[in-house]
């Protein structure tokens, strides 16, 4: 059996050597997996020097141990996170998971990606096994918070190759997290910037902030420690020790597995076991290939590993009887002592994200997010919520809607709104709808004469979604005001950029 993850078997990235001379550049990031990675993307395209820096190769630990699983829906549920947090709380946990999700489409159409990226429902069912006939107490209570919150769930009763009570969450995403990040970074270094592979960092300095990597030193004005547990830094020994007692390790097992074409739908799953198990499928050519974890213990409390991959590979091949097992390998997650991730800086001019769970990829992302935000003293609608000094916030403390309404990423549930039609035969003549086509959402136009056009919804001034104006004829930003003709084109700004050209599949005319 290969123990090797499978991202690494199928994907390759760009090798990079140590420092050989002291650095000097805007930001120093510790750590080159989803979070630091994407981070270090992220402030070279906002304009500043960077220098990624990890001690093995990049991508190869903790981000290559991932399902990859691209989701809003969290290990805490959303009726469990409104008793603690109150409703506005546990519909912006959802939203952090969305603004990930868009951030990595962005990325993907901005470099021209091909990393196997697909849109797919995901599924939160009761395990499998269990009598049909038992109730399922917690699900129906989750869809009743959905519903109140204004997030697009439907009930099913019996979810597709599980057979068994569930909630369908629509726009939910999976795809190949080392393709997609080797594409990012072939794009950091270069122009004062680098990336540094096999380099440990020995000590973090305060004055001036820099990093020593053996005989070297990384300078930088701001410092992102993005490794998955945070380093001490210049935290200080005690608030540091503080803050660890409020993380906790867990393994997690996974298996990669080839099925024949069409023994389960693409999609992702996710029951309601204690501990719970998660499913993964996408198709390739001639075959179908699944990945399915679980088994989730403390890490260093099990003393039969292999007893857990017996577990995981028995219960699998319970639902996919030919199905052929290749890869079996364990990764880690971190919870934390609320169930939030801790986001933000532990010291000024340095900054953390951990404690993602079993949503690594979304909260990895939205981290190096909200890194760029706090270095360029931005305010951001999840670091009060995130905030790695927080208090416990009560129901009526915090307004997450009235404190940031005007941030573009809290717009983000119009990504997640429901389209208004699947085919253009829907959109009438000197009509404007935003359709669903082949998963992909596409602005759709109509002439007075037939033509159709077909544009990107994505306003290119902040990427916020445009809202069609029947009574003036124009695609306009609701978030800046930036106003587009019926086919696309700048009428005023501020965006400079017209909407991107679609074809009828929903893909920009140039093959994305």
């Amino acid at each position: 059996m290969n123990t090797t993850p499978y991202w690494i078997d199928s994907a390759s990235l760009p090798q990079f050597g140590p420092p050989t001379e002291d650095v000097t550049v805007d930001v120093v990031v510790v750590g080159a997996g989803i979070t630091g990675i994407t981070a270090a993307y992220l402030f070279k395209q906002a304009g500043f020097t960077v220098a990624l820096v990890d001690r093995e190769r990049c991508a190869r630990i903790d981000t290559a141990h991932t399902t990859a699983h691209l989701t809003s829906v969290t290990d805490d549920r959303l009726h469990d996170l409104k008793k603690r947090f109150g409703a506005e709380a546990a519909r912006a946990v959802w939203d952090a998971g969305g603004a990930a999700i868009d951030q990595i489409v962005k990325n993907i159409r901005a470099e021209d990606i091909s990393c196997d990226f697909s849109w797919v429902p995901g599924y939160l069912h009761a395990p499998a096994g269990e009598d049909p006939a038992k109730p399922v107490s917690d699900l129906p209570a989750e869809l009743a918070v959905a519903s109140e919150l204004g997030i697009v769930a439907e009930w099913d009763n019996a979810v597709p190759g599980f057979k068994t009570p569930g909630i369908k969450f629509a726009h939910q995403a999976i795809f190949h997290p080392r393709k997609y990040l080797s594409a990012l970074l072939r794009k950091i270094p270069g122009r004062g910037s680098h990336v540094f592979e096999n380099s440990t960092v020995d000590e973090v300095l305060e004055r001036p902030l820099a990093v020593k990597v053996g005989e070297h030193r990384i300078r930088g004005g701001y410092l992102f420690l993005a490794t998955h547990t945070p380093l001490t830094g210049n935290t200080g020994l005690a608030p540091a020790l503080l803050f660890q007692t409020k993380l906790f390790l867990y393994t997690s097992y996974a298996l990669g597995a080839r099925l024949p074409t069409g023994s389960l739908p693409v999609a992702a799953w996710w029951d309601t076991g204690d501990p719970y198990s998660y499913l993964r499928v996408e198709r390739h050519r001639g075959y179908d290939y699944a990945i399915f974890g679980g088994e989730d213990h403390k890490t260093g409390q099990e003393t039969d590993t292999l007893a857990s991959y017996a577990r995981l590979e028995q219960k699998f091949l319970s639902l996919v009887p030919h199905a052929q097992i290749d890869h079996r390998w364990s990764g880690q997650v971190i919870e934390t002592n609320d169930g939030l991730p801790f986001i933000g800086e532990t010291a000024p001019r340095q900054f953390v994200a951990t404690g993602f769970s079993g949503n690594g990829m979304t909260f990895g992302t939205l981290g190096a997010m909200m890194a760029v935000d706090a270095m360029t003293q931005r305010k951001n609608p999840w670091q009060d919520l995130f905030d790695v000094h927080r208090k416990k916030l009560l129901g009526g403390t915090w307004s997450y809607v009235a404190e940031n309404k005007d941030y573009p990423y809290y717009m983000v549930r119009d990504w997640l709104a429901k389209a208004e039609g699947k085919s253009p035969d829907l959109v009438q003549p000197g009509e404007g709808r935003i359709l669903n086509l082949a998963g992909k959402k596409v602005a759709a136009y109509r002439d007075d004469k037939g033509n159709v056009s077909l544009c990107s919804p994505v306003c290119t001034h902040l990427q916020c979604i445009v809202a069609w104006n029947n009574a003036e004829r124009t695609w306009d930003c609701p978030c800046h005001g930036s106003r587009f003709k019926p086919t696309g084109e700048v009428i005023s700004g501020p965006a400079e950029e017209p909407l991107e050209k679609l074809n009828a599949a929903g893909e920009k005319k140039s093959g994305l």
